[in-house]
């Protein structure tokens, strides 16, 4: 599947620091994966790794890496366009010595469409995705037909999509999306306890947000 003409994603200011720019330069050809027209060899990328789960928009990093560490036996290919998160996240890679990490700076659709085979993935994490809130960007949401049905294709039967939000409108959003998918089946759950609090969530329950997550599972 080709990258959608409407983004869901809009690239900011970057406001990069010297170090993310460098963690960049000197990390990425260790744990950075380049964006290809080459389908990707999970066994190649992830040495030992039994499950593989890509994770759509890491921000900083802090749940990657947490989460990583407490499933070592599971490969994360984390996707983001955003630079400074890129760096950031590269450079804890290091700090920490997680060996089951993988970066990639590309849309997520052009990566799962072109790189990524049918049905070879255990799951995928979406954290706090852009809720576009105003009403004319609805179209920009990730959530919608075409990305489920992406899902659908990439990823085994059995696994899951994991997705959390902040927002309210949304939560409403994805669950009448994927409910009208026969492919998959769940709906609203409790936090899971791997699924650590980011200082990110954290802002947003002091600004008396309502965290919904969500956990889907391909049919």
């Amino acid at each position: 599947m080709e990258s959608p003409t409407i983004k869901s994603f809009k690239l900011r200011g970057t406001r990069i620091t010297a170090a993310q720019i460098e963690a960049r330069d000197r990390l990425w050809s260790i744990f950075g994966v380049a964006y290809t027209s080459q389908v990707l060899d999970f066994s190649e990328v992830f040495t030992d790794r039994k499950k593989i789960i890509a994770e759509i928009g890491f921000g900083m990093g802090e749940a990657t890496i947490d989460i990583a560490r407490t499933m070592p036996e599971v490969g994360f290919l984390a996707i983001d366009v955003h630079q400074p998160g890129i760096g950031k996240l590269l450079s804890r890679i290091e700090e920490t010595g997680v060996k089951n990490v993988r970066v990639m700076d590309e849309d997520a659709h052009l990566i799962l469409g072109r790189m990524v085979k049918d049905q070879s993935l255990d799951g995928v994490h979406l954290f706090f995705p852009d809720p576009w809130p105003k009403t004319r960007h609805h179209k920009r949401r990730i959530v919608n037909a075409d990305f489920i049905e992406l899902l659908a294709r990439k990823l085994k039967i059995g696994a899951t999509v994991h997705i959390a939000t902040d927002w309210v409108p949304y939560a409403t959003w994805i669950e009448e999306r994927f409910a009208t998918s026969r492919v998959f089946k769940g709906g609203v759950v409790a936090r899971p306890s791997w699924r650590p609090l980011t200082r990110f969530e954290g802002q947003g329950i002091t600004k008396q947000h309502q965290v919904t997550d969500f956990s889907y599972e391909k049919l």
